[in-house]
């Protein structure tokens, strides 16, 4: 597998759609850096935010959500209470070739305050917005930038092309619009 540098992303996203929308070039000031990078692309997180609550003492369960568990708020800055968690989306749509996998790293700048990002790796031929995961492991309240950066994606190459894809799979979570809650 090899790491995909800024050339191959810009082609894939410009004449092939794997990133809309694309931003060209590093966007650093005043905002929380977003845009294509050396080796990878940093993708901004979307208005919309699902905040996790204790209000109605829900049970959270994979396996059978209760939207009582959060509250929504769409914002252009979203405050997740001490010791909790919050669910957004990328502003971006991602469509991942065949031939690669994707994973995602945190932004060190929100690392650095005990914000962490969590995502799942994005699948060959899986599509949509990706849902953003947050933590705010500090004991105060922390705050999350819309349309700001938020995450690094890593796009890795693989050797040959996969035999069974995300797509061919019909998985649960392809095509998802929107923050997308655990399904079964």
């Amino acid at each position: 597998m090899s790491v995909m540098p800024d050339t191959w992303i810009r082609e894939m996203a410009t004449k092939h759609g794997m990133i809309e929308p694309f931003t060209e070039k590093l966007q650093r000031e005043g905002v929380i850096s977003y845009g294509l990078s050396s080796y990878g692309y940093d993708a901004r997180v979307a208005p919309e935010f699902k905040i996790f609550t204790n209000v109605d003492s829900a049970v959270v369960d994979p396996k059978g959500f209760n939207d009582k568990s959060f509250v929504d708020r769409e914002t252009d800055i979203c405050v997740i209470p001490p010791n909790s968690f919050a669910l957004a989306r990328t502003v971006e749509y991602f469509r991942i070739p065949r031939d690669t996998l994707v994973i995602c790293l945190g932004k060190s700048t929100y690392a650095r305050c005990g914000i962490i990002v969590n995502v799942t790796p994005l699948e060959p031929e899986w599509e949509g917005h990706v849902t953003l995961e947050f933590s705010n492991t500090t004991p105060l309240p922390a705050k999350i930038y819309a349309n700001e950066g938020a995450c690094q994606f890593i796009f890795l190459k693989g050797a040959s092309v996969c035999e069974t894809s995300y797509r061919d799979r019909s998985g649960k979570y392809q095509g998802q619009k929107g923050v997308t809650l655990p399904r079964l």
